[in-house]
């Protein structure tokens, strides 16, 4: 059975262009109920400890600088099905690639700037989400 959480976070890029509200809004109107939400700022330290899994990778400096460049929305989301229509919703990693209507594709600069994160299973929503909030008995997460 697919989990009724998942986590978000609106990025540096669109939240200094003023985007959070209309995110939140289609986020809403899609029909998730926000659990908890937070403006934050991620330290380089903080950054990679939550981009840790792409440690590897070429892009990982890049997206630590990126990510820990602004003030950044954290959100745990609630809905039957979440990750899975979450992501439908967000739409494509690259913008360039997203369908018509979906969060990318109306906010995102680059696939760099991609303007949200959305937890790709349910294990990484709940590890996700605890994160950035400590009390998550209060999502009824196990």
């Amino acid at each position: 059975m697919a989990g009724t959480i998942t986590f978000t976070m609106i990025k540096p890029d669109a939240f200094s262009d003023g985007n959070s509200g209309s995110i939140i809004k289609m986020i809403e109107e899609a029909g998730f109920q926000l659990k908890a939400m937070k403006l934050t700022r991620l330290s380089d330290r903080k950054a990679s400890q939550f981009y840790a899994v792409h440690k590897e990778r070429p892009f990982f400096n890049d997206l630590v600088k990126y990510m820990s460049s602004g003030p950044i929305v954290a959100i745990v989301l609630e809905k039957d099905n979440a990750v899975e229509d979450f992501r439908k919703l967000i739409g494509a990693t690259n913008p360039a690639e997203a369908a018509e209507g979906t969060i990318r594709k109306l906010f995102a600069k680059s696939i760099e700037a991609n303007a949200i994160h959305g937890s790709d299973s349910d294990e990484n929503a709940k590890i996700e989400s605890s994160f950035f909030f400590s009390n998550l008995e209060i999502f009824h997460i196990d």
